[in-house]
């Protein structure tokens, strides 16, 4: 029934060991957990099913412990990546089983039994089991039941701050570096099937943007009452005095090109957020990148690429969704939650939002990692709550689910997160 054993390292002392599983039993995993939709099709599941799927769920929690599926990127307990498409392919088979099991009757039993702690109903029906990515403003407004009035309230505002120039800049680099590791990453431990003269192009290419964005930039000491009277840097003054960001958007297209012929160019978290940023790139491409101009004039070039990008980036955009990510957390990620919950009201003055997310350990490394993945997830919409001027206070609830987790709750940050057990 299994297949061959696969080692992925985790870190250099020690070693994690998967055993993959057919494609079939994956298959129908999500062929059953997406009829189940259907209530006709939910209603015809015994206790036996969850019996007999119990001893499945089980092993999947054995197999993948200490990894975790983390904004779109499979990690362990230490941060570090895991390359390896047939473990994320179990990793989502696993998560797709819980869910079954959330909405089983002894589950639901349970947490209605618990209503009282949580205030409302949680992820009692179908829609609120799902997974949910958020990547655009316009997804969070509309879960919100944001009214359109509003949301050019929270454009408006979101923009002034999250495409200030250091904002932009520092994204850029952080997605720069992130792709570079990966692409490192992937030239010494890919497989042999893999071509690799388009992992290094696409090196080079990565390490010659960096270079010439560190090249290009200025820096003056912002105490300095005479630094709008520096002279024009001699050094270097003609090569660069052309520099702009059309430049850059070039090199993007060039790291796409390269990686994108790729065969496991689709493990590349930070390519997908390279691309989102051509949007932007598209509306300064004619702006100069250089430090080979006085001061002011440096100053002038950064404030045109903050009305640019605050003119022209809508709600919908991925751009400036990754722009708000980095604001927020000072690091690129997508939100990604594995139960979407639900955003409750109790008439005009009590609002609730729950999300829930879905272990595969209890291990204090893992249930930490959860936790802040819930906080980030809660913090994002209440950002965007209150940026909207809404006056209701916004209740914020975590859920975690792990098979055999000792029920309690645990508040981090001023929210609270109950860990379920999932067991029947």
């Amino acid at each position: 029934m299994w297949g061959n054993v696969r080692h992925i390292r985790r870190h250099k002392h020690s070693e994690i060991c998967f055993i993959p599983n057919p494609g079939r039993f994956f298959h129908s995993l999500q062929v059953l957990y997406h009829s189940s939709a259907d209530d006709s099709y939910k209603d015809a599941l015994p206790r036996e099913w969850y019996e007999k799927k119990l001893p499945v769920l089980t092993k999947l929690t054995r197999a993948l412990k200490d990894v975790d599926l983390v904004d779109g990127k499979l990690e362990d307990t230490n941060g570090v990546i895991i390359y390896d498409d047939r473990i994320k392919q179990k990793m989502q088979a696993f998560k797709s089983l819980a869910r079954i099991f959330i909405g089983s009757p002894s589950i639901q039993q349970k947490l209605k039994e618990q209503q009282q702690r949580f205030k409302f109903p949680a992820f009692a029906t179908e829609t609120e089991r799902e997974p949910l990515v958020v990547n655009s403003l316009t997804k969070v407004c509309n879960f919100l039941d944001i009214s359109a009035q509003q949301r050019k309230v929270v454009r408006t505002t979101v923009c002034s701050q999250v495409t200030q120039y250091r904002i932009w800049r520092g994204a850029l680099d952080d997605i720069l570096n992130g792709l570079k590791e990966e692409v490192d990453w992937l030239l010494e431990h890919g497989e042999t099937r893999v071509t690799r003269q388009g992992l290094k192009l696409g090196e080079q290419v990565i390490l010659s943007c960096l270079k010439y964005l560190s090249e290009s930039s200025v820096s003056f000491e912002a105490e300095s009452s005479t630094s709008w009277m520096r002279p024009v840097p001699a050094r270097n003054a003609k090569a660069n005095a052309s520099a702009k960001w059309e430049d850059v958007l070039d090199m993007v297209n060039d790291v796409r090109r390269y990686l994108e012929h790729d065969e496991e160019s689709t493990v590349l978290y930070h390519l997908g957020k390279l691309v989102s940023m051509k949007e932007g790139l598209l509306q300064i491409k004619d702006v100069f990148l250089d430090n080979t101009i006085g001061f002011r004039e440096v100053r002038h070039q950064e404030h045109l690429v903050f009305r640019k990008l605050s003119k022209m980036l809508g709600s919908p955009s991925p751009c400036l969704f990754t722009l708000v990510m980095y604001f927020l957390y000072g690091r690129v990620r997508d939100i990604e939650v594995d139960l979407c919950g639900g955003f409750h009201k109790e008439k005009s003055e009590f609002l609730c939002l729950t999300m829930g997310r879905i272990l595969t350990s209890t291990d204090e490394k893992m249930l930490e990692r959860g936790i802040k993945q819930l906080d980030r997830a809660l913090g994002l919409f209440e950002f965007v709550w209150e940026t909207a001027g809404m006056k209701e206070t916004l209740n914020l609830q975590g859920h975690l689910w792990c098979l055999g987790a000792e029920e309690r709750s645990i508040t981090y940050r001023g929210k609270t997160f109950f860990l379920h057990d999932l067991s029947l």
